[in-house]
């Protein structure tokens, strides 16, 4: 007896009916190789990180977006930039830039506010604690 019919490119054949066993032994075989699968990728997606584990926080204070005026204000923030940039924050000038970031000013100050001055200031911050 036929149970339906299965269509391969021109060709139609009809499908013979299957025994009970043959369906469930077929079944069980599916899910043994479902089984095999998941249990190779097991340490894959132990290692996977999960969508609930949170996000790395980001710095409270960077050089390209806190402000001097807020890294002046903070002892913390302060001393990491007497540390790195002492003259910077002895110019009596600096109060006019306190709304920009020491990566805005570093035109300005290119000679002393360089890249690498700005990698270890940021480098400084990150170890600093959330605000």
């Amino acid at each position: 007896m036929n149970v339906g019919i299965v269509v391969a490119g021109n060709e139609a054949r009809p499908v013979p009916e299957r025994k009970k066993g043959q369906t469930m032994v077929r079944q069980i075989f599916a899910a043994g190789a479902a089984l095999a699968v998941l249990s190779a990728m097991q340490p894959a997606l132990a290692a996977a990180p999960s969508a609930s584990s949170a996000p790395a926080a980001a710095p409270a204070y960077t050089t390209a977006t806190s402000s001097i005026g807020d890294l002046l204000d903070n002892p913390a923030t302060k001393a990491i930039l007497v540390k790195h940039l002492p003259d910077l924050v002895n110019n009596p000038q600096l109060d006019m830039a306190r709304g920009m970031t020491l990566k805005q000013i570093q035109s300005y100050s290119a000679d002393s506010v360089t890249d690498e001055v700005l990698a270890r200031i940021d480098a400084d911050l990150a170890k600093l604690p959330a605000k």
